[in-house]
């Protein structure tokens, strides 16, 4: 062959080669277009803030879902039926904490609004700091704010601030003792460390929760309850209230428990909270375990103008009332649960007594901002008291963390 037809040969080769690698790039960018645009192109989520529940749950729920799934999120009617409607200091914090976590756009993020609408941007993990200015509770901050950090890129820290044991919400020893040990099996490891107690009306407690991110969340089974091994609480005053107080909490908690838990030695602590607690106040928690890590609770805060017998009294029939119907969680944890079974990989189970309505709402805003599957069945062995929540989890694996090193 002469040198003239191997040059033009060679010359036709990279010419067809030329041609081939751009079809590729052109395919791979309309690729991306059309990723891009359907992405773009994704409807906002429209849900009603006075459906069922009606409260701020709808609000924590919907947040943190729309700020992991990407999915914009409008609410309208927010906490309608309440006495006074629209967004309080708590959950405006904890909206503006989300949308500050994920770059997102926060439309209506003022007190009083009833309509409020969050377009997300990409999680990226650092040190936030969400203050209610109120005695709103951190916990209920945790509560949004967790799942969003799991899909961070690196581990999150979160100083949040407000009532660490506010009425209508989880004291911070409930989220300690019992949320926290469930959920890790899921696989959230978090660490949360208390600074400040604080209490109604100033607030001025502070917690600081470190929260490593995930690949993803796991599945998890709780249906064999065991037999309840330990029976523990704390009883508490701060500042200048009497010691005496939290003695006699503790012993009317006792009391209450024995007449129906006989086998049992309960320990139930009385603390005096002096310095690193802002506000004078009163509250017991009592924690029961089961022979298969089963966790339940009962709580109460002291009242101004009640005996402290009727608090410990009252914590007592609550942790009694949910050791009665031989479910896994309490009523209080059934509804925490909702968001991680549905972003969870696989199958999870959970055995409950009474399904509330805060659970069926969480089902509600989960289902529509996720495509995980819920069903609820009654147990077989007792119809009437308790049941089955089972969750076809999403699976939602986490595209910020880089699991390549």
């Amino acid at each position: 062959m002469s040198t003239k037809k191997r040059r033009q040969r060679l010359r036709t080769r990279k010419r067809r080669f030329r041609q081939r690698s751009g079809k590729v790039e052109t395919t791979k960018n309309k690729q991306a277009e059309l990723q891009v645009g359907a992405k773009m192109e994704s409807p906002a989520v429209e849900l009603d803030g006075s459906f069922m529940e009606g409260g701020g749950q709808i609000l924590r729920v919907a947040a943190a879902l729309s700020c992991i799934g990407g999915s914009s999120v409008t609410i309208t009617k927010v906490r309608a039926g309440r006495s006074t409607p629209g967004l309080r200091p708590q959950h405006l914090s904890g909206l503006q904490l989300v949308s500050d976590m994920c770059a997102g756009v926060l439309q209506g993020g003022a007190i009083g609004s009833t309509d409020v609408s969050l377009t997300p941007g990409k999680i990226r993990a650092g040190n936030y700091t969400a203050d209610t200015h109120t005695a709103g509770s951190v916990c209920l901050l945790l509560q949004v704010a967790l799942p969003c950090a799991l899909y961070g890129d690196a581990p999150s820290i979160l100083c949040l601030r407000g009532g660490t044991n506010a009425d209508m919400a989880p004291q911070i020893d409930y989220t300690l003792q019992v949320f926290k040990p469930i959920v890790e099996k899921f696989g959230v490891l978090f660490d949360c460390d208390i600074q400040m107690r604080g209490f109604y009306p100033k607030g001025g407690g502070e917690v600081t929760a470190t929260v490593p991110a995930v690949k993803e969340l796991r599945a998890v089974t709780l249906l064999e309850r065991g037999a309840i091994a330990k029976i523990h609480g704390r009883a508490y005053v701060a500042a200048v209230l009497p010691f005496k107080l939290a003695k006699d909490m503790a012993a009317a908690a006792v009391r209450a428990i024995r007449r129906e838990v006989k086998e049992l030695h309960v320990n139930i602590q009385a603390v005096q909270e002096k310095e690193a607690a802002c506000g004078n106040a009163s509250g017991i928690i009592i924690v029961a375990e089961s022979s298969t890590g089963c966790l339940f609770a009962g709580s109460a805060l002291g009242k101004k103008g009640a005996h402290a017998d009727r608090t410990g009294t009252e914590a007592a029939e609550m942790l009694l009332r949910n050791l009665r119907h031989g479910g896994c969680v309490d009523e209080f944890l059934q509804d925490q649960l909702i968001v991680f079974m549905a972003l969870a990989k696989g199958t999870s189970r959970i055995r409950t007594g009474a399904v509330t309505c805060h659970t069926q709402t969480a089902i509600h805003v989960a289902q529509r901002m996720t495509r995980a599957k819920f069903t609820i069945t009654k147990c077989v062995d007792t119809p009437n008291v308790t049941h089955i929540i089972q969750c076809l989890g999403s699976g939602v694996p986490n595209p910020n963390l880089d699991t390549s090193a």
